[in-house]
């Protein structure tokens, strides 16, 4: 039997692989960082023998309250996951498989990895109406790209969209990569609308050494990027440095940061009702876009979520408050599950890369809500 996580977003740590019906693992932390909550590792067993697997010391992980109601995730051929049952005791997150092959692999969700995202960049410059530009490099020397999506021009709205300022959130860049995809679709009537009226700017990995470091929530040293967007730096987040100066360039009309959230099983949205700039016609955008976005999927749901700040009382070091008290405009935090939506359960997958695009696409349908009243 081996255990193995020297891959790209490989995490864990072995405490003891000698037998089968008894391995205990546990996570490593972020570099520099205590966050510890991402694990992705290959087993190599015996076909047809159960493999009983502990990982260890949750209680001290990031978000202990993300373990309940969890089930892993495994795949045999890297390109269909499924869930396992698994159980958790307040600490200890346990699960057993029956090996149908010799190898498995085990995420704490579907990883997204650092070569797909190259692919992603590069396919979609290949559309006539995409170009890819390069904002600069991370702590490890990585690109950080942007996909500029539409003919710019004065008149047009500029959207902007970023995913996976955490890393392990790797939900957020297959959502990213259904808008995309949707938006390069030359045959698709919304896109073609939406292509009228505005350009789109997608930064769809804002955190590359992360993602391939196996982090769940920071970069390279240990910083958490979505509480850097006031006062950005090159030394501890580049990343958002470059991305921030391309904004401050280039315009905004209207935000979207896209999110997982541990321990909540739903799909919400966190708008900026704390900034100190925010108005009715702000309040009305954002409500707009959460009715259509309702209409358009029952993936979306604006019951469950997180408590809204008060008046003035914004964090203004978070992307989408940043962003939104600058430039004034509509500005939103989306959230996706690591577990299930639990008003649509899907027992054998769970929320999915499937369903990631899907809501990505759909929630281009709420932003043609919206487009003609940002600005």
């Amino acid at each position: 039997m081996h255990i193995s996580s020297q891959f790209d977003s490989g995490s864990i740590n072995i405490v003891n692989a000698k037998s089968p019906d008894d391995i205990q693992l546990t996570i490593p932390k972020d570099n520099q960082s205590e966050f510890a909550q991402w694990f992705h590792f290959r087993l190599v067993g015996e076909v047809f023998i159960t493999h009983s697997i502990t990982i260890s010391d949750l209680a001290k992980s990031a978000y202990p309250a993300g373990w309940e109601n969890y089930n892993v995730l495994a795949s045999y051929d890297r390109q269909t996951w499924f869930r396992v049952p698994t159980t958790f005791d307040g600490d200890k997150l346990q699960f057993s498989l029956t090996l149908e092959q010799p190898s498995v692999f085990f995420a704490y969700f579907i990883p997204y990895s650092y070569e797909r995202h190259l692919d992603l960049i590069h396919d979609a410059q290949m559309a006539l109406h995409c170009e890819h530009q390069f904002l600069g490099l991370t702590l490890d020397g990585r690109d950080m790209s942007m996909l500029i999506i539409g003919e710019p021009s004065p008149e047009k709205k500029k959207i902007w969209v970023t995913a996976r300022q955490h890393p392990g959130e790797t939900m957020a860049e297959w959502c990213a990569e259904g808008i995309i995809y949707r938006l390069l679709d030359e045959q698709d009537g919304l896109a073609r609308k939406l292509l009228d009226n505005a350009v789109f700017y997608v930064v769809p990995n804002m955190n590359p050494d992360g993602s391939a470091r196996g982090h769940l929530r920071t970069n390279a040293v240990g910083t958490n990027l979505n509480r850097e967007w006031a006062t950005p730096s090159a030394e501890k987040s580049p990343e958002v440095l470059c991305v921030l100066d391309a904004m401050k360039a280039i315009g905004v009309d209207m935000y979207l940061d896209l999110h997982g959230d541990e321990a909540l099983p739903y799909n919400f949205v966190a708008g900026c009702e704390g900034n100190p700039s925010y108005s009715d016609d702000i309040k009305q955008l954002e409500d707009t876009f959460k009715t259509a976005l309702m209409a358009a999927t029952p993936e979306f749901q604006d019951v469950y979520g997180y408590d809204k700040d008060a008046p003035g009382e914004g964090n203004l070091t978070v992307a989408a408050n940043a962003v939104g008290e600058r430039f004034n405009c509509l500005s939103y935090t989306v959230e996706m599950p690591f577990k299930d939506n639990a008003d649509l359960p899907d027992i054998q997958f769970g929320w999915s890369v499937q369903r990631s695009r899907q809501l990505g696409e759909d929630i281009l349908i709420a932003v043609n809500a919206v487009i003609n009243q940002l600005g």
